[in-house]
């Protein structure tokens, strides 16, 4: 069995706050020189995982100021990842996906974009291949047509970004979620406690919003900042605040002296505190929430689309004027 203590995981995926910052920053900052050189953000991707942008133009800096191209700020590239992550848990939710899946997709999506800004690439399709990739390491086979078409999305697009998702993640396919984990210290608890039968049915429904409370962690930049083992004590602690079922300090005590943890509970604490404050912050974005930002991206994107845009609404004022006529 896979060990999280030796894994890629471990030793490539974890970052420091700052560790983010700044490969969001540069993803961002490539991508609005790329806005100045092009005219446009847009990467061309194919099957092979090879890419291009489009052709340099000489102009490009003028024409981006004349139509009012801006490139996305990074706190509004955030809300896109964001309102995308949701999303893969709708999609997860629609194929009654394991919560491992979902899981493996939501980190290989926030994974490639430490790697790439949403202006070179689509959110919406890279979302798409990131469930497609974990359905395929998790051995719960979908096909892409089967996953394009329930969601009426083009699935030749989802195989032109296999490659390019996999070696933005250095193919480093196997992942921690914090769901077995879950299991193993509600084991360990349900022995903390001694519980009775009246209190075993209370640690099964303290361990299943856990399980909610995790797909909520999933969401956040945790899972690039703690191990699984914290995430799934962090869900823990979020749930036993529901249900009030045991001392959770002297738990933790417990736990760590059981598996001689080389934190120290204070150290723990913090960083449990941390990822509940993550939590907190986490707020559910509509498509009226992100219209402008999405109007932003497609002008990067594209460079035709705010020219497209004025002929639709010159067409649409044409059609007004011969209905009245």
């Amino acid at each position: 069995m896979a060990d999280f203590l030796t894994s890629t995981h471990r030793a490539k995926w974890i970052f420091s706050p700052q560790d983010l910052k700044e490969k969001y920053k540069a993803a961002n900052q490539r991508a609005r020189q790329a806005l100045e050189k092009y005219g446009a953000t847009r990467m061309e991707v194919d099957v092979d995982g090879s890419w291009s942008y489009p052709e340099p133009q000489p102009d490009a800096k003028e024409i981006v100021e004349k139509h009012s191209r801006k490139p996305l700020k990074i706190e509004e590239e955030q809300l896109l990842r964001t309102f995308y992550e949701f999303k893969i848990q709708d999609v997860c939710d629609a194929f009654k996906f394991p919560r491992k899946i979902q899981a493996t997709a939501l980190i290989y999506f926030k994974r490639f974009y430490l790697q790439w800004s949403v202006m070179e690439h689509h959110p919406k399709d890279i979302m798409l291949t990131c469930i497609y990739a974990a359905c395929k390491a998790e051995e719960n086979h979908v096909s892409a047509e089967e996953l394009g078409k329930a969601i009426e999305q083009d699935h030749q697009m989802i195989l032109n970004n296999e490659m390019l998702v996999l070696q933005s993640l250095g193919f480093d396919l196997i992942v921690y979620a914090p769901y077995r984990a879950l299991e193993g210290f509600v084991s360990v608890m349900e022995e903390f406690i001694e519980a009775n039968d009246e209190q075993l049915q209370m640690l099964q429904d303290m361990h299943e919003t856990a399980k909610v409370e995790s797909d909520k962690i999933m969401l956040t930049d945790a899972s690039l900042l703690f191990p699984p083992g914290q995430l799934a004590l962090a869900a823990l602690y979020r749930a036993n605040e529901v249900h009030g079922l045991l001392d959770f300090e002297r738990c933790l005590g417990s736990l760590l002296s059981r598996q001689q943890d080389t934190h120290s509970i204070s150290e723990l604490t913090v960083s449990l505190n941390t990822i509940c404050s993550l939590v907190s912050k986490l707020v559910t974005l509509t498509a009226t929430d992100m219209k402008h930002v999405d109007r932003k991206l497609k002008l990067c994107r594209d460079p035709s689309s705010h020219d497209k845009s004025k002929k639709r609404k010159h067409r649409s004022k044409e059609s007004s004027n011969e209905f009245h006529a």
